[in-house]
């Protein structure tokens, strides 16, 4: 756990960051600005998507090269969408796949729940057992979609919600999450390996994998 929290403090430390390039346009010469400026600083910062979704298209091309996948979100829509269609279809076959959603069997008083309470400040549709259904929703595909594939693990996790990371061996995509917006409408980092942000992502990830609890996929057709 300790690593977790220099983990969350080395996100902080970013956030600066995140505040700044957040702001910025998506134009070729803006990126090319923030690369250079990665370059210099050793961050490993490509590209600052404003909205994480304008990232899916880039995000399909890297999974297609990836040799392993690690996937830690807060809700995992992401893991039902296109931009994942073919890693479910087989089309892609990297050698290992983990996948970390929220953990519904924590107790009362969870981050789930602290998470749950927050959206609903903001969210007025966000009734107290949305997210739980909506994650249970998305395991409950994962569990089938996921069912022929051997090297795919799947595993639940109760610590703060603070980011989403899905990370490759060559990159990283990292949205933190705030409490007065959804994940969807926060900017995506786009970092790549070798690199600060790249190993910060990757670092929150096993931290997290380690204090997970598995959750089974069946397997057969």
């Amino acid at each position: 756990m300790t690593a977790f929290f220099l983990g969350i403090l080395s996100s902080l430390a970013t956030s600066a960051v995140l505040l700044a390039l957040s702001r910025l346009r998506t134009s070729g010469p803006q990126w090319w600005l923030t690369a250079a400026c990665s370059w210099f600083t050793g961050t490993g910062l490509r590209r600052v998507y404003r909205r994480q979704a304008a990232a899916e298209r880039s995000m399909a091309g890297d999974l297609a090269r990836a040799r392993w996948i690690k996937v830690m979100a807060g809700r995992g829509n992401i893991l039902t969408r296109e931009a994942f269609a073919p890693l479910w279809s087989g089309n892609i076959t990297p050698a290992s796949v983990q996948l970390l959603l929220p953990d519904l069997h924590a107790s009362p008083g969870s981050w789930l729940d602290r998470r749950s309470q927050d959206v609903a400040r903001f969210d007025p549709g966000f009734t107290p057992g949305l997210l739980r259904s909506q994650i249970q929703a998305n395991t409950d595909y994962l569990t089938r979609a996921a069912r022929a594939q051997r090297n795919v693990q799947l595993r639940g996790y109760d610590l703060p919600h603070t980011c989403r990371v899905i990370a490759t061996d060559k990159v990283a995509y990292l949205t933190f999450y705030s409490d007065d917006a959804h994940g969807r409408n926060s900017p995506c980092l786009y970092a790549q390996a070798p690199g600060l942000l790249y190993t910060i992502a990757v670092q929150q990830f096993d931290t997290a994998w380690t204090n997970s609890a598995e959750i089974g996929i069946p397997q057969g057709p």
